[in-house]
This record gives structure tokens, C-alpha cells and sequence, in this order.
């Protein structure tokens, strides 16, 4: 198997690969160390690898976990979004942690015909990341720890090659998931570990580990002369760095010594601009994602058509034999969501869709039951108001930002056959594809209304009728989601240069479809300003959600305004609670 011995490492004794540990300070020189309880900080008391072994993986998942939460906040603040809400690091945080959790539960828990202990080590680990990834940067990870388990299961040992090959199935993994890879990215990063690995052309398991962290690193320092986003924020790739830190503690691991790296130096000479966030698309109104029940074949026909409507597509299958029918994870920015769903259509059987916006956290609201037909309804709300709104229309609400897991256990819990998911936010996109595959394989068929904001669910969940075929039903919610025009208006948390000009902390920002439109000082002001703009474009019904940190009577300043102005438009306000925007607006 792997290291000195084929059995599974006992949990007071962590298994080494070479019976001679380095010294530590007041060891004598020269004389062999009998390993203990060790952690990844004190690894440098540990032999150095030449296989990696099932302690050696868990021993990466914990110091990979370790140096992603000592840098949580750092990588949160390169996502250069001037709203509050860039979570890269937070997503990586917690995908590692359930990768982590489903190891301490499981790893001693080995099939008598199932792979090796450090292969079961890393599918554990791989499930376990994908079960509770976050945001789309969780996804992608998971991605890439199923590429190394893939590749690295089947081996009895992994030396240097075994682990240049699982790199490189690692970053195909990722690119697979992309159908538009864009460089300077996470993608970049993965590709550029994988060819340092395999450029190394050792069978030295330190060697290649060193050569892929190393140019890890190298690739994510170029990332800002790839991305003109990132060059002009002055900042690196927010996921990229997170993958730097979990290689350079797979380094740590297996050489006992933690390499010697600075953090990335950024390059401000300007404000930084607006960018799209971790799952957005600056040029596409929709981000439309659902899972598909398809053959290769079909999908490679549904991806060009695709990729012919929009960008940021992503097509991610479960694995299986390329001559089987798949389940897919389709994820697409588009203008056109009919199209995108109908080619969905085309090759095989969609039955999830969501379009996405960037949200934050929400009270958890009771969770009714089924329809008497065995439909439900699940919701990521954000907002102890919104969260009794959804729960008043019959919906289970999930607080935001939710995991894989736990979206997968709102499914279950509503005992329906039939669910429809209503996401409420880009990030969540790729999470909710992952947990409706989930709950596709028990049984259970879950469709994804592509909903980017609260106030479009509202818009969605209006239209259900239990009369009508469920595959009809949400159809019309998808339309009557798309047909709601959006905006929210916030405080901008830093310097920032927006397609509507420049704009310092403080500033009142009202964003309408996810972009920057209007830069104010008072907040009734620019409230009115960006109603007034959408219902430029006409518009019968306002609706109106105030956050937790809006002022009193702002809803009331908004609707008189728009009775003088629109005297035929109906407005309906309600307190939704939500963190970071004072108010979220709807026009139907």
C-alpha cells in the first residue's frame, strides 16, 4: 500500500514513510526520532515523505485548512467588488472544513474491496468538499480534490510521477467545469502546478511537490498581467491564492518544512475597479444553471450552442463512462434564459435552474411541508423578513450562502418528489446545481429557477399553480422571474472606479442587474433616482424590501415619491431585514 505499512495508521500513531525523523532542537544529531502526536505546524519534527499515505492526506487537509482560515481575510479582500460582500476565502474556508469533518468521521472506515487507505483518504476528502462547497470558488476546489482521488486512488503508492499525473487530472478536472476558461484565474494556477509537476520529471515525491507550489506561486503573481481587472485593482486572484496555500501545506507535509513564501505584493497605482464578483458576468443579464440528464454526445452539442448565447459557461459531469448517460451540472450567463433552457431541452432532461446574485446571511424561517400534489419549494433568503415572506408563500427557506449539504437537506425535508429551487444569488449557483445532482440520485427531481435577487422569487413564487404540469409551473415562474427587473442600493465599502464613475466609502451605490448604476451621497435620494430610472423602462408593480440597516421611513419617503411621480404604479413594501443593502427594489 503506502508508506511502511499496509494497514490503515492507528490514531495514536501517525504513520511515516521513513523510519529516520529529522531532529528537532536539543535532539541529538543523527538519532532517530520516534514520531508522535505531530501537528502540521511541528511537521519539520515528522520524516519527510516518499510516499503520500492516509496520515500524510489528513495531515494536508488540516494544515491546508489552517493556512486558508490564518489568510480567510485577506483573500475575502481580493475580490475588489466596492460592495461588501467578497467571500472567496470565506467559501474555501468552509468547503475545507467539510472536507476536514467528513475525514475525522470516516477515514478509519475502509472497504474491504475499496481503494487504497490514502485513495479512500481522498475521495472522502473530495466528497466531502464537494457536499459542502460554497460559492463557486467551493465548487471548482472540490473539482480539483475529485481530480486528485480519481488519479491517485488506484495507485499503491504515491511517489513524485503519481503525483505530477493527479495534478494534471486535478487542473483537468477544473478546466472541464469551464466551458470559457479565462486565464488569471484559478484555472491558471492549477494548470500551471500540474506543468511545473510534470517538467520536474522526478519520482521524488518533494521535489514535484516543491516544483508545483512553486510555480503556483509564480502563476498567481502573473495573474494581474492576465486580468485587467486585477491589474487595475492591483490585486492577485482570490481563489489562485487559496490554492497556493493549500499546495504550499501539501509542501509542509511532506518536507517537514513550510516554504518560504511572501505574500503576493499588490501593484495599486490606481482605485480599484469594479469588477464582476466571484460568479458574475458583467456583460449578461442572467446566470442560468440546472442540472441535465444527458449522453456526451448531446452535451457537447448543447455546449457550443451555448457557449454561442452567452459566456462563463460551465458544464460539469458526475463521471460516469462517457458511453452512459450523465448527470450534468450546466451553468451559463446569458441574456436569453428561454434559450439557454430550451437547449437544455434539446440534449436531454434539465431539471434545475437558477440565476444568481451575491447574498449574505438569512434567519432561518419554519419549514412547511409538501403541496398535497408533492411539490415544494426551497429559497436561499437572506433577511429575517424575507425569510417570513417565503415561508407566508409555502417555501422552506436556507439561510444564505448555504452549503451543498445543507441545501440537499432542505430538499429532503420537504418529503416532496418535486422541488423547485430558487437560489437568489450567483454564488449559490454552483452550490445549488451540485445538491439538486445530489438529490437527483436519491430520487427526488429538483428544477432551479434562475433567480437573482429576493425580490424575483417573490415574482416567481406568485405565479405557482399546482394545476398545472410541474415542468409548466416552472416555466411560468422562470418567466415571471426573468420579467422582474431588479436593483439594490447600498454603501460603498471602499475606492473603487464603477461604469458610473468613481466612488468613495461611504458613497450610496444603487446597483441595477448586478451593475453599478448610479453613485449618490443621500440615501431617500438615490433610492427614488435608480425607482425612477427602471421605471423609465416601464413598469406596473415596485416592490420594495428594506434592509436591517435602513433608516426609518425610507419606504415610506420611496413609495410617496413614486405616487407623485407614477401615480398608476402600484408599490408594495415590506421589511426584508437584509444585511449590507438598505433596500432591494423590483419592477414587474
Amino acid at each position: 500500500m503506502t508508506g511502511v505499512s499496509d494497514q490503515p495508521p492507528r490514531r495514536d500513531r501517525p504513520a511515516v514513510s521513513r523510519a529516520t525523523v529529522t531532529a528537532g532542537a536539543g535532539d541529538t544529531p543523527g538519532r532517530a526520532v520516534r514520531p508522535g502526536r505531530v501537528s502540521v505546524r511541528d511537521s519539520r519534527l515528522l520524516a519527510v515523505l516518499d510516499t503520500l499515505d492516509a496520515a500524510a492526506v489528513r495531515r494536508w487537509c488540516a494544515g491546508g485548512l489552517t493556512a486558508l482560515r490564518r489568510h480567510q481575510g485577506e483573500i475575502d479582500e481580493l475580490n475588489v467588488y466596492p460592495v461588501p460582500d467578497g467571500d472567496t476565502g470565506t467559501n474555501m474556508v468552509l468547503t475545507l472544513t467539510s472536507a476536514q469533518q467528513a475525514l475525522a468521521m470516516d477515514l478509519d472506515t475502509l472497504p474491504g474491496d475499496g481503494p487504497t487507505a490514502h485513495g479512500h483518504a481522498l475521495r472522502l476528502m473530495a466528497r466531502g468538499a464537494l457536499l459542502g462547497a460554497r460559492g463557486n470558488s467551493g465548487v471548482i476546489l472540490s473539482q480539483i480534490l475529485r481530480g486528485l482521488a480519481d488519479a491517485l486512488a488506484p495507485v499503491p503508492a504515491v511517489a513524485g510521477r503519481e503525483l505530477a499525473v493527479a495534478l494534471r487530472a486535478a487542473a483537468d478536472a477544473a478546466y472541464a467545469a469551464v466551458a470559457r476558461p479565462v486565464e488569471g484565474t484559478l484555472l491558471t494556477v492549477v494548470a500551471a502546478a500540474a506543468t511545473a509537476a510534470e517538467q520536474a520529471d522526478s519520482d521524488n515525491l518533494r521535489t514535484v511537490a516543491r516544483a508545483a507550489a512553486g510555480e503556483a506561486a509564480r502563476a498567481l503573481a502573473r495573474t494581474p498581467e492576465q486580468l485587467p481587472e486585477l491589474a487595475r485593482a492591483g490585486v492577485v486572484d482570490a481563489g489562485g491564492r487559496g490554492l497556493c496555500l493549500l499546495l504550499d501545506a501539501l509542501v509542509e507535509v511532506v518536507t517537514g518544512e513550510s516554504p518560504p513564501r511572501p505574500a503576493p505584493v499588490t501593484r495599486a497605482v490606481r482605485p480599484p475597479l469594479t469588477t464582476v464578483r466571484e460568479a458574475g458576468s458583467d456583460e449578461y443579464a442572467y446566470e442560468v444553471q440546472f442540472l441535465l440528464d444527458a449522453d456526451h454526445e448531446a452535451v457537447a452539442r448543447m455546449r457550443a450552442e451555448l457557449a454561442g448565447l452567452g459566456d462563463s459557461l460551465v458544464v460539469v459531469g458526475d463521471g460516469a463512462s462517457p458511453a452512459a448517460s450523465t448527470t450534468w451540472n450546466v451553468h451559463v450567463h446569458v441574456n436569453d434564459v428561454g434559450a439557454a433552457v430550451e437547449a437544455g431541452v434539446v440534449a436531454g432532461r434539465p431539471y434545475r435552474i437558477s440565476v444568481t446574485r451575491f447574498a449574505d446571511q438569512t434567519a432561518p424561517a419554519p419549514r412547511p411541508g409538501p403541496s398535497a400534489d408533492g411539490r415544494a419549494a426551497v429559497v436561499v433568503a437572506a433577511g429575517a423578513g424575507i425569510a417570513e415572506l417565503f415561508a407566508g408563500e409555502g417555501a422552506t427557506v436556507v439561510p444564505g450562502n448555504p452549503s451543498t449539504g445543507e441545501l440537499l437537506d432542505a430538499i429532503r425535508a420537504t418529503d416532496a418528489a418535486r422541488v423547485v429551487v430558487l437560489p437568489n444569488d450567483p454564488n449559490t449557483q454552483a452550490v445549488a446545481s451540485a445538491a439538486a445532482k445530489e438529490a437527483h440520485r436519491l430520487g427526488i427531481k429538483v428544477s432551479v429557477v434562475p433567480t437573482r435577487s429576493p425580490v424575483q422569487a417573490l415574482a416567481a413564487l406568485a405565479v405557482r399553480d399546482p394545476r398545472r404540469r410541474f415542468e409548466d409551473d416552472v416555466i411560468a415562474m422562470a418567466e415571471a422571474a426573468g420579467a422582474c427587473r431588479y436593483a439594490e442600493v447600498c454603501h460603498a465599502s471602499r475606492e473603487a472606479l464603477t461604469v458610473a464613475g468613481p466612488c468613495r466609502p461611504g458613497d450610496v451605490l444603487a446597483l441595477v442587474e448586478g451593475e453599478v448604476h448610479l453613485i449618490g451621497a443621500d440615501l431617500v435620494d438615490t433610492c427614488a433616482a435608480v425607482v425612477d430610472r427602471m421605471l423609465g423602462g416601464g413598469g406596473e408593480l415596485v416592490t420594495l424590501l428594506t434592509g436591517a440597516d435602513a433608516p426609518d421611513g425610507l419606504a415610506d419617503a420611496v413609495r410617496a415619491h413614486v405616487g407623485r411621480r407614477w401615480p398608476f404604479v402600484e408599490v408594495q413594501a415590506y421589511p426584508g431585514g437584509q444585511p449590507h443593502y438598505p433596500l432591494l427594489v423590483g419592477v414587474e
